[in-house]
């Protein structure tokens, strides 16, 4: 199937989103460039090497229970998974490029909150998000598509109102530390499948972090980028 057809048989919203311009970086995190969201997440493309700017934002309710998402089938890279409360990418413009206090990465995950979720920014507002940490991973979804990223991990604490877009997300719940540990023991035996980056986090940061949400600070790791390679 030629390159052509691939994007015919493609949602046309989905599609027109691969035009928007990623944020290309190097294995330190380092800016090289900019390229679209189509190239950055072909395999041909990962497999030489192309790696582009992400974030996972991970947003809890006043009771401490978080906004997971099951994306929608119409998108490109793991439909129908389940995942953490939003994840996306920075643009390659000079909003979402500020590296101050991350904030180039803040203004990205509000802007697809509300993208998504119809979460309004002004209940989420920038200096309400605690950077953590980063992750760099790849994953395919497909034989054409995948992830190859350094993954910007965001937490917020926020009550908020949902108004989900259903080209992006096809369903939403909150769940207890307790209720998200049980699914994701359980997802393969119920025909659940997760996103492998929330998979990552889940094992390796999630859990800790989620008993001392009042106290983040303590958890920001400004250097340090976790390499976190499955089989590709």
């Amino acid at each position: 199937m030629t390159k052509e057809h691939q994007l015919e048989s493609l949602d046309s919203e989905q599609v027109k989103l691969l035009e928007e311009e990623c944020i290309v970086v190097n294995a330190e995190d380092e800016v090289i460039g900019h390229d679209s969201k189509r190239k950055c997440h072909l395999n041909e493309n990962i497999s030489q090497g192309l790696l582009h700017r992400a974030f996972s934002c991970f947003l809890f309710n006043s009771k401490g229970e978080l906004l997971l998402q099951q994306r929608s089938m119409a998108k490109i890279t793991f439909p129908g998974y389940f995942t953490n409360t939003c994840c996306s990418h920075p643009l390659y413009c000079p909003n979402e490029l500020e590296k101050e206090n991350f904030m180039g990465v803040k203004r990205a995950a509000q802007r697809k909150l509300f993208h998504e979720l119809g979460i309004k920014a002004e209940q989420v507002p920038l200096d309400d998000f605690r950077f953590l940490t980063r992750i760099h991973y790849k994953a395919k979804s497909n034989e054409t598509w995948g992830e190859h990223e350094i993954d910007y991990i965001l937490f917020i604490q926020r009550d908020v109102e949902v108004d989900m877009q259903p080209n992006e997300v096809m369903s939403y719940r909150y769940v207890s530390k307790e209720e998200l540990k049980e699914i994701l023991d359980t997802a393969d035996a119920n025909n659940i499948v997760i996103t492998p980056w929330f998979r990552l986090i889940a094992k390796s940061f999630l859990f800790k972090w989620w008993d001392i949400l009042d106290s983040l600070q303590t958890q920001v790791d400004e250097h340090t980028i976790h390499r976190m390679f499955e089989d590709y």
